[in-house]
């Protein structure tokens, strides 16, 4: 497998804590969202993955998967044996939906090409900062009510599951953007022990082989 990656991609960052929850190897190929205009809008990548994003993950035949919810449920269920969701039904379908939360509800809201637009349209640097952080304490605000149903050390009781694989890389992002997070303590809780395991050190942004490249 070849993980088309950029280090500081929140998206990224998600697969990667999957492939190393599976234990699977995996070639990296960097894909700078920032140098030479952005690689990821060049035509060679573009032909790989025609929406110009990271993560691509190129599987088994030279098949290209792209979307990082849709590249981790591919990656469940051709190895099942570390499983990434909670076993009983309930749990497994609001495991998903936090993660979604984060995927599609505050992250493309937040997303470099969205931040970028903005500046475009003539907002200013504190109007920019005041927008991902209003969209950061929404979706936080409604997973740290979610959380004091299920968290145990990690978001469902004490395995990882897909929602702390999201929840990590999208913590992440907003101490990027110095979003305060001291009104969600069991995201910080959570957080804070994810960081402590060793597929999530390995996936760490700062870990990455083009970090600062």
């Amino acid at each position: 497998m070849k993980l088309y990656s950029y280090w500081r991609s929140t998206a990224a960052y998600r697969v990667r804590i999957a492939l190393n929850m599976k234990q699977l190897d995996y070639d990296y190929e960097a894909v700078h969202l920032v140098k030479e205009g952005g690689e990821h809008l060049h035509d060679k990548y573009k032909s790989l993955n025609p929406q110009s994003l990271v993560p691509a993950l190129e599987v088994q035949g030279g098949q290209i998967l792209t979307q990082s919810l849709a590249i981790i449920d591919y990656l469940e269920q051709m190895y099942p044996t570390v499983s990434l969701y909670p076993s009983d039904a309930i749990e497994k379908a609001q495991a998903k939906a936090m993660a979604l939360s984060i995927a599609c509800d505050i992250h493309p809201l937040n997303n470099l090409r969205v931040l970028k637009y903005l500046k475009s349209q003539s907002w200013q640097q504190e109007q920019v900062d005041k927008w991902y952080a209003h969209w950061i304490h929404t979706g936080f605000t409604a997973i740290e009510k979610q959380l004091t149903n299920s968290a145990g050390q990690f978001c469902f009781a004490n395995t990882v599951t897909v929602a702390d694989i999201f929840l990590v890389a999208q913590v992440y992002n907003a101490n990027r953007f110095n979003v305060p997070l001291d009104d969600y303590p069991l995201i910080e809780k959570i957080n804070n022990y994810c960081l402590t395991q060793q597929v999530f050190i390995d996936a760490i942004p700062e870990n990455q082989p083009d970090c600062d490249a």
